[in-house]
C-alpha cells in the first residue's frame, strides 16, 4: 500500500470518528448548556421574589426551603440539617451529653415532663411524670418551641439551671435549681423473662448499643447463673440507626469461623461505593435459639439485624412485615456547619434480598393482639400503619447483587434449663408476657424448641 493510499484511509477514518464522536460531544454540551441554564432561572426566580414579594424575605430561610425542596423531590430520606438540628442528631446518636435527664413533649403549648431518667440530676431532684415546666432561668418556655427549651437546659457539666415546675395539686409554682451532669441515654434493656429465656429490647441503634448489648447478654447470662437457653431480640418500633452499631449486633451471632460471615452488603451508583459488612474473628454467644421480634415500626438498621439473622438460619423472625427502608444515608458536613443527610446506596441482606419498600417478611406472622379502636374515632390499626412503600417519592427496588455461598448450618441448642419457683419479680415479668401476645409466643417457641432437642426429636 503506498504512502498516499495509507494517508487517505488515516484521514477518512479520522473524519469517521470526529462524526461519529459529534452525537456524544453535542450531548455533553447540551447538559452543560442545560445546568447552566436552570442555574441562571433559579437566580432570576430567587431575585424576582426578593424583590416583588408582598413582604421581605429572609435569605437564609429561603435558600433553606429551597434545598429541601430539592432534596425532598429525590426520596423521603434525604434532607438538609441546619446546625442546631445537625447538632441535636449527633448528640442524640452519641448517647450522652450534658444535662438534666428529663424526656420532655409539648402538649397544648406547654412543655411538659413526660418522665425523668433515672439516676440523674433531675431524678434525684424529684422531678416528676405530669409537672409542667414553665420557666427555665426565669424565662417563660410558653413561646419556645421543644428544641429552644431543650438547649437552654442542656449544657457543660457542673453549671446549674433553675426550672420553674407547676404541679398538679400544687397551689403555688416549684422552684428546682439543677447542676447539669453528663447524661447517658440507654437504647436497650434487658431481662429474664423465666429462669434460661432473656429478652432484650433495642430501640435504637446509638454509638454504644453494641458495646451494652454484648454487655446485656453477659448479664443475663450472669443472673440466670448459666449459658441462656433461649433469646427474646425485640426490634419492634425501631426506626434504626447508626449500621456499624447494628452490625455488632448481628456478629455476636453470626461468622462462626468466618464461614459466609456477611451481615449487609451495600451497593452505591458507583462501584467504588459497595462494600460488605462481614462477622469479625471473636467470642459468639452459644447457639441457644432466639427469635426477633419486628414489626411495621421496624425499620433500616433493625431490618439489617433481622435479615442477617434469618438469612443465616440463626433465628427466627416473628411479628409482622417490617418497615421496608433499605437505603443508606450518609450525613456531610457542609461548609457552614449544617449537614446533609444523603441517600447514596441500597443494601441487601446476606442471600441478596433488597429490603427496600417491601421489609423483612416474618418466619411466623403473629399480629399483635389489643382491641380495636372505637370507628367513630379513629381508622383500624391496620389502616394506621404507614410503610416505606406508602411514603411520597420513595425508591423502588434496585436488581439484586449476586447470591453469597449458603451459611453454614447451625449447631444444635444447649437444653432448657430445669424450671423453678417463680419469684416475685418473675411474676411481674409473667403479667408483662400476658399483656404481650407477641412476647408470649416467641418465650413459648424457645422452650418448644429445646424441648424437642431435648427429647432427641427433630
Amino acid at each position: 500500500m503506498s504512502k498516499k493510499v495509507f494517508a487517505a484511509f488515516a484521514v477518512i477514518f479520522l473524519l469517521l470518528s470526529l462524526v461519529l464522536m459529534l452525537p456524544l460531544m453535542d450531548r455533553e454540551e447540551r447538559a452543560k448548556r442545560s445546568e447552566a441554564e436552570y442555574l441562571e432561572m433559579f437566580r432570576d426566580v430567587v431575585n424576582i421574589v426578593k424583590q416583588s414579594y408582598v413582604d421581605k424575605v429572609d435569605d437564609k430561610k429561603l435558600m433553606a426551603v429551597a434545598i429541601n425542596g430539592m432534596l425532598a423531590t429525590l426520596d423521603p430520606h434525604s434532607n438538609y440539617l441546619p446546625a442546631t438540628d445537625y447538632t441535636e442528631m449527633k448528640v442524640h446518636m452519641a448517647g450522652a451529653f450534658g444535662g438534666l435527664g428529663i424526656e420532655l413533649e409539648m402538649r397544648n403549648g406547654k412543655l411538659m415532663v413526660n418522665a425523668p431518667i433515672e439516676d440523674t440530676p433531675a431524678f434525684r431532684a424529684g422531678i416528676q411524670s405530669g409537672d409542667h415546666i414553665w420557666t427555665i432561668d426565669g424565662k417563660p418556655t410558653a413561646d419556645l418551641n421543644i428544641n429552644q427549651c431543650v438547649s437552654r437546659m442542656r449544657g457543660t457539666p457542673g453549671t446549674s439551671v433553675t426550672l420553674g415546675i407547676l404541679r398538679e395539686g400544687k397551689s403555688s409554682p416549684l422552684t428546682f435549681r439543677l447542676v447539669r451532669a453528663i447524661i447517658k441515654t440507654k437504647s436497650l434493656k434487658g431481662r429474664l423473662l423465666e429462669p434460661g429465656y432473656g429478652y432484650i429490647r433495642i430501640g435504637e441503634f446509638q454509638e454504644r448499643t453494641g458495646e451494652d448489648f454484648e454487655k446485656a447478654l453477659k448479664t443475663l447470662a450472669a443472673d440466670n447463673g448459666q449459658p441462656l437457653s433461649g433469646l427474646v431480640l425485640d426490634l419492634r418500633f425501631n426506626p434504626g440507626g447508626l449500621v456499624d452499631q447494628a452490625c455488632r449486633v448481628a456478629n455476636r451471632f453470626i461468622g462462626e469461623g468466618l464461614s459466609s460471615g456477611v451481615i449487609v452488603t451495600t451497593k452505591g451508583r458507583e462501584a467504588a461505593m459497595d462494600r460488605s459488612l462481614t462477622a469479625t474473628v471473636g467470642d459468639k454467644e452459644p447457639r441457644y435459639p432466639i427469635v426477633v421480634l419486628i414489626n411495621g415500626g421496624s425499620a433500616s438498621a433493625s431490618e439489617i439485624v433481622a435479615g442477617a439473622l434469618q438469612d443465616h438460619k440463626r433465628a427466627v423472625i416473628m411479628g409482622t412485615q417490617s418497615f421496608g427502608k433499605g437505603s443508606v444515608q450518609s450525613v456531610m458536613t457542609l461548609d457552614n456547619g449544617d449537614g446533609l443527610k444523603l441517600t447514596t446506596a441500597r443494601y441487601y441482606t446476606p442471600s441478596g434480598r433488597s429490603i427496600q419498600a417491601k421489609g423483612i417478611t416474618p418466619d411466623i406472622v403473629v399480629e399483635f393482639a389489643k382491641p380495636a379502636p372505637a370507628k367513630d374515632k379513629q381508622k383500624d390499626a391496620k389502616e394506621l400503619e404507614i410503610r416505606e412503600q406508602d411514603l411520597d417519592g420513595h425508591m423502588d427496588q434496585a436488581p439484586a447483587p449476586p447470591r453469597p455461598a449458603s451459611p453454614a448450618k447451625p449447631h444444635s441448642a444447649p437444653p432448657a434449663k430445669p424450671q423453678q419457683k417463680p419469684s416475685s419479680k418473675e411474676l411481674k415479668e409473667q403479667d408483662l408476657l400476658k399483656a404481650d401476645n407477641q412476647l408470649a409466643r416467641a418465650l413459648d417457641l424457645l422452650k418448644g424448641v429445646n424441648l424437642l432437642k431435648a427429647s432427641g426429636r427433630r
